[in-house]
């Protein structure tokens, strides 16, 4: 008896260990891990990190630039030799004798030298561009995001519709062995055919290699769930039924405004329009003059690095104005403001497409609850016509064909059914991710 109850003691403990193990992974649950652990919404947050930081190398130009040289010359070039004695103040009157010839000299001379620009007309459409390229790598994480949610999503219901259809493939099987003991004790009975027997099992054989590719489906639909939210791929769970959750509201003028504000489609193109701005201004900046101030302070020595023989400073302001660059600040003028009007209709075909796209989902949305309600029709009248053909085989008033035909078209309406429910929760979400606020409603 203590045998008895210490095995029943570790059966119950292995059950425990095992459901505690498959834990209940929610929607909301799977969309918030994607967000954290997807691989391609980290890369797209390094990228936008990497573009934040072209701002600061584009403020970087308004600073001064400071540089600290030290070189080592050797020459017997006449000016060169006769310039290394005068910057390290050695030059006497009995230097002239040989100056035509003079013999191999060398000149330690280290520099620290300063410049500053004070009006350069390209650095701000500069900027503007860093500015711009880093808001739409911003915009491409929002939309890596956003994209692998509605991916997460849509591979949730995958599972979901993966477990349904293991379970409609469960009463299939469970149906089509009942099937085929009637038909076995009707033989036994002298009252049946052995046809009918050898068509019962076929049939429960079809349908039980149909419930071992619906098992297969659900293992494979668990694991690229898994590697899209960051679980590992053995990881072991369960997921929640089907749901419509989803209070989609219905289409109005403001829903269509307010997707055209959120899309980050639009934001993308929006900012594509603006960067072109900057592009032309970069190429009217061709046209202008740069002013910069400069200095510097040297020191030359004869015989050591960093030594002082005699030091000197400079210190200056230059205007530099391109006369001439054979026509290329037309050019770049020119494509950038071809560059601008491509931009503008590319903003134009996004906002046509964005109120397509919206408008559409609501049809499919419509389309797919009018199709929910159809298809469980259906299987209430396969159910029913099931029901009364089992009778009247039971009383030899039908053939095995007739509900074998029937029982598989009850499967097949089980099975649509499970691909329309899965249809309609994905109509829903499809709705929220046309109006790019999939992530929001999804995580509420």
């Amino acid at each position: 008896m203590s045998r008895i109850i210490i095995s029943c003691a570790v059966l119950l403990l292995i059950a425990a260990t095992s459901y505690a193990d498959a834990a209940t992974l929610t929607l909301k649950d799977a969309v918030a891990m994607a967000l954290e652990n997807n691989n391609k919404i980290k890369a797209a947050a390094f990228n936008s990190h990497a573009a934040s930081q072209g701002i600061d190398s584009a403020n970087s130009r308004y600073l001064p630039a400071i540089a600290f040289e030290e070189t080592l010359v050797a020459s017997n070039s006449p000016i060169n030799a006769f310039m290394m004695k005068l910057d390290e103040g050695r030059f006497a009157m009995s230097d002239f004798g040989s100056i035509n010839n003079p013999p191999t000299r060398h000149d330690f001379k280290t520099i620290l030298s300063i410049q500053q620009p004070l009006y350069a007309p390209a650095l701000s459409p500069m900027k503007e561009l860093a500015v711009m390229d880093a808001q739409k790598a911003a915009l491409g994480l929002e939309a890596a995001r956003e994209g692998v949610a509605f991916q997460t999503f849509y591979t949730y219901l995958e599972v979901q519709k993966a477990d349904a259809q293991l379970k409609a493939a469960d009463k299939a099987i469970a149906d089509a062995r009942e099937n085929m003991r009637l038909a076995t004790v009707r033989t036994s009975a002298g009252v049946g055919l052995r046809s009918d027997e050898l068509r019962s099992r076929t049939h429960l054989s079809s349908v039980e290699q149909q419930h071992i590719s619906a098992q297969n489906n659900l293992v494979l639909a668990k694991m690229k769930l898994a590697m899209l939210i960051g679980l590992p791929e053995d990881n072991a769970y369960e997921i929640t039924g089907f749901s419509d959750t989803l209070a989609v509201p219905p289409i109005s003028e403001q829903v269509v405004n307010n997707a055209l504000e959120t899309r980050i489609e639009i934001k993308q193109s929006h900012a594509d329009l603006e960067k072109s701005d900057a592009a032309l201004k970069l190429a009217w900046s061709g046209y202008m003059p740069t002013v910069g101030a400069f200095a510097s302070y040297q020191l030359n020595a004869e015989d050591a690095p960093f030594a002082a023989d005699n030091d000197a400073w400079t210190a200056g302001v230059s205007l530099k104005w391109s006369i001439f660059d054979g026509f290329r600040s037309n050019s770049e003028r020119r494509q950038a403001l071809s560059g601008q009007s491509a931009a503008r209709e590319m903003l134009e075909s996004t906002t046509k497409d964005v109120r397509y796209q919206l408008k559409e989902s609501y049809v499919r949305r419509d389309e797919a609850a009018k199709r929910l309600e159809v298809t469980r029709h259906a299987v209430a009248d396969a159910e029913e016509t099931v029901r009364l053909l089992t009778r009247r085989y039971e009383n030899s008033l039908s053939t095995m064909v007739e509900l074998l035909d029937a029982q598989t078209a009850l499967n097949q309406t089980r099975a649509n059914l499970v691909e329309t429910e899965a249809g309609y929760a994905l109509s829903g979400g499809r709705v929220y991710y046309m109006t790019g606020t999939f992530v929001k409603e999804i995580l509420k």
